[in-house]
């Protein structure tokens, strides 16, 4: 079982390449509030529809003072790809070695069709401007999750 991060916890820092030929870093996002959310795989249905979802919320959630940003491990030529067919409006990293996605005990064994397998744990992780975790919710739905978000963090 991969450790799961709680409340107060250091988020763990990293730096990676972009959809768009970049790098960002978390400390590139210090003194924001940073929602990141992890999914297994660009371009496919469930996380197309999270990924619409956040895009269709990022005006409200920037509003109230938060980024987000998406991570998969996904090579950065995918996400371009899924950033211009969905016109994605927020940073896509590519954690390819996943080795970020341990940190957050986002990758690790889940259960897929009552079978255990390895893979990335749908996970959203919201960060406080100091770099702590504010809240991890781990193994969410790709459907109906930002609403529960923006209900959570009182947006709704």
């Amino acid at each position: 079982m991969t450790d799961r991060l709680n409340p107060g916890d250091a988020a763990p820092e990293f730096t990676l390449p972009t959809d768009s030929d970049g790098t960002l870093s978390l400390a590139d996002l210090r003194g924001r509030r940073v929602i990141l959310y992890a999914y297994p795989a660009a371009m496919t249905p469930g996380c197309t529809k999270q990924a619409c979802d956040f895009r269709d919320s990022l005006a409200s959630l920037q509003a109230a003072g938060y980024e987000v940003v998406g991570i998969s491990p996904d090579k950065p030529a995918k996400l371009a790809k899924f950033r211009e067919r969905d016109a994605i409006t927020f940073p896509l990293v590519a954690d390819t070695d996943k080795a970020v996605l341990t940190a957050y005990g986002a990758y690790g064994e889940k259960q897929m069709y009552g079978k255990t397998v390895t893979g990335v744990i749908r996970s959203t992780f919201v960060i406080d401007p100091d770099g702590k975790i504010e809240r991890a919710f781990y193994n969410v739905k790709a459907t109906g999750h930002v609403a529960k978000l923006r209900r959570d963090l009182g947006l709704d």
